[in-house]
């Protein structure tokens, strides 16, 4: 039913026509970049779970057996992310390779993994998220080197991601901030550490952890309202002086009154 669902919204992306979702839109947008990539021209109507794709080109979006394209390349990645967080936090060799062996053989993660759907794509950033986070706390050893710029960085952007995919993403963004504030208060208590000192570190978070995700999330926007710029079924939910913008659309350049 998703696959139906979501295959739509990407073949809009490559048609270029509007639509209005409850989802933020990255999620979509990969997907139809994906088909687009491969080779799919977004004719395929998704009318209702069980159509057949025949001569269609979906490979590049639905993952199928051992195709790690998109989706199943993305779901494939959760098993070498999550053995890498827990070998940072227990460096313990079987636990990392325990948890990676009960990822491999979930049936669960491995069907989400084949479809058109969302799921793959924020479990994706939920777990790079997590990743990046551990690996930067594993820094607070030589803070401001290449390294923990980079980790805390890549955690921003993981948040952006897991964000513009959809809202549950929220939950990964509380968990790193519980984590930011636990690190800044023991960085307060730290009497060796001057406020200049401090005050840096607070600026590189806020730099990293909401101004940069804040920004990738807004130009998520910026590239989802260039690029459906012809008028479609999401028409009606916004103004008459948005739809005035749209290709087709019976106000395209429309003068309208304030």
């Amino acid at each position: 039913w998703d696959e139906t669902h979501f295959g739509k919204m990407g073949s809009y992306y490559i048609n270029r026509t509007f639509f209005f979702d409850v989802h933020p839109p990255l999620g979509k947008m990969l997907i139809g970049l994906a088909g687009y990539l491969s080779g799919y021209d977004g004719t395929f109507p998704f009318q209702k779970p069980g159509d057949r794709y025949e001569q269609h080109n979906y490979i590049g979006m639905r993952g199928v057996r051992l195709c790690r394209l998109f989706c199943a390349f993305l779901g494939s990645c959760l098993v070498p992310f999550a053995y890498l967080t827990v070998l940072e936090l227990s460096k313990s060799l079987p636990a990392a390779l325990l948890t990676a062996f009960i990822l491999i053989f979930d049936t669960g993660c491995i069907t989400l993994s084949q479809y058109i759907l969302l799921d793959p794509i924020l479990m994706f950033f939920l777990m790079g998220a997590v990743l990046s986070m551990v690996k930067c706390n594993s820094c607070a050893d030589r803070p401001f080197s290449v390294s923990w710029w980079f980790w805390l960085s890549l955690t921003g952007v993981n948040l952006a991601g897991a964000m513009g995919v959809k809202f549950v993403g929220l939950f990964v963004v509380l968990l790193v901030g519980l984590n930011t504030v636990y690190d800044l208060w023991d960085l307060l208590g730290n009497l060796s550490l001057s406020l200049v000192m401090f005050g840096k570190h607070l600026l590189a978070r806020v730099l990293c952890l909401i101004m940069l995700p804040l920004a990738l999330y807004t130009a998520m926007f910026a590239v989802h309202f260039a690029v459906l710029n012809r008028s479609g079924p999401g028409d009606g939910f916004f103004s008459s002086a948005f739809q005035s913008q749209l290709i087709g659309n019976n106000l395209h350049n429309v003068s309208v009154p304030e």
